[in-house]
């Protein structure tokens, strides 16, 4: 079976990788493969702490990949030699105020019902496990069975294990989808190549739906949606684990890597294709990180990028087949690329070389826009 991937951020590179692996013929088209919001991304693996009223669909893809994330890493790290930053040291979520208390009560006993263990602790519990947590901290949850992971890593460790595959990377940007027969049969590049397959994967997070030669209402609409995160750095030890925090209703988060980096982000921004750094967006990250963490003003500056999220209609993710034969989607993925990585790979891989849709995925086929 011959695919063309259009698209190589995490979802892409790792449905590259598991097809290729199977024996099909796979070209992945990328002007700039591994980057994107991938590398602006923190990397999460918190479906407990990302739980939403309503999404309950959402939250058991989620734990289906979390799941999965020992196995995916453990192999992807032994083909490639390459490690991925990932962490299993759960999660701590604490409120700021007496409302942010209430909410994460109210959230806990939600998570309850749906039988996920978290465990309710007051606000000196939330001291001791990260000592520089705020005085003033009302209390928070420990998610024991979350993490994290860095995706400046695990996109070249995905990107590497495709190529140890036989994957091709194209590095130019698909212009064109090539339709004959009413079938998908390739996409045109933007120097006018053609790429030939029978089947063809969109997985180009926001970009998805822009491609010419879509037929009107075959792709349901996919909105690119602002993020903004900084990185800090420092040499001594400053949080132990991933920590979010409700601070006056607004959400935070800041992850720890080894080498002393920390991730604070982000902002959440309806603001189309626009990825400028703005004033107002820092301004906003640091001030509720630093009502939670007093001393994080005192960290070394290192960076700053902002990215686009892919939403779908309903916030999540769009996999399987499309109503143009041959045509199939990988995107929508929004907040959780990275969370849903092994188990996106794992849906799209049996959609396209089975031309089956597991039962983990059903809710998620495009189809359910139509």
């Amino acid at each position: 079976m011959d695919i063309v991937i259009v698209g190589a951020g995490v979802i892409g590179l790792a449905t590259a990788w598991r097809t290729a692996a199977r024996g099909a013929t796979v070209t992945l088209v990328d002007p700039a493969p591994a980057s994107g919001a991938s590398a602006v991304a923190a990397g999460m693996l918190t479906p407990v702490s990302e739980l939403t009223y309503g999404e309950e669909p959402l939250l058991r893809l989620g734990l289906a990949s979390r799941d999965r994330y020992g196995a995916f890493v453990a192999e992807l790290e032994e083909l490639t030699g390459l490690g991925t930053g990932y962490r299993t040291d759960g999660i701590i979520e604490v409120a700021f105020g007496s409302d942010d208390l209430k909410y994460l009560d109210e959230l806990r006993r939600f998570q309850e019902s749906l039988g996920i263990p978290t465990e309710a602790l007051t606000g000196r519990e939330c001291r001791r496990l990260e000592p520089m947590l705020a005085p003033g901290v009302r209390g928070g949850l420990l998610a024991p069975e979350d993490g994290s992971i860095d995706p400046r890593r695990l996109a070249p460790a995905l990107l590497a294990a495709a190529e140890r595959h036989g994957v091709r990377l194209v590095r130019r940007r698909a212009a064109g989808l090539i339709v004959e027969n009413d079938t998908a049969a390739g996409v045109r590049l933007d120097d006018g190549t053609e790429i030939r397959a029978g089947t063809v994967l969109l997985a180009a997070g926001p970009w998805s739906g822009g491609i010419e030669g879509l037929p009107p209402g075959i792709v349901p609409p996919v909105r690119p949606v602002k993020g903004q995160v900084l990185r800090l750095r420092t040499a001594a030890p400053f949080i132990q684990r991933c920590t979010r925090g409700l601070v006056k209703g607004s959400s935070i988060y800041l992850v720890p890597r080894a080498d002393g980096e920390i991730v604070v982000g982000a902002t959440q921004e309806e603001m189309g294709f626009d990825t400028r750094v703005t004033a107002g967006g820092l301004w906003e990250l640091l001030r509720d990180a630093r009502e939670l963490l007093p001393g994080i003003t005192e960290l070394e500056f290192a960076e700053v990028s902002a990215g686009l999220r892919p939403g779908s209609p309903d916030n999540a993710p769009m996999m399987g087949p499309t109503a143009l034969p041959g045509l199939f989607l990988g995107t929508g993925h929004f907040r959780n690329g990275v969370l849903l990585t092994p188990v996106s790979a794992d849906i799209l891989a049996e959609v396209l070389l089975d031309g089956t849709v597991p039962e983990v995925g059903r809710h998620f086929t495009p189809d359910r826009f139509l």
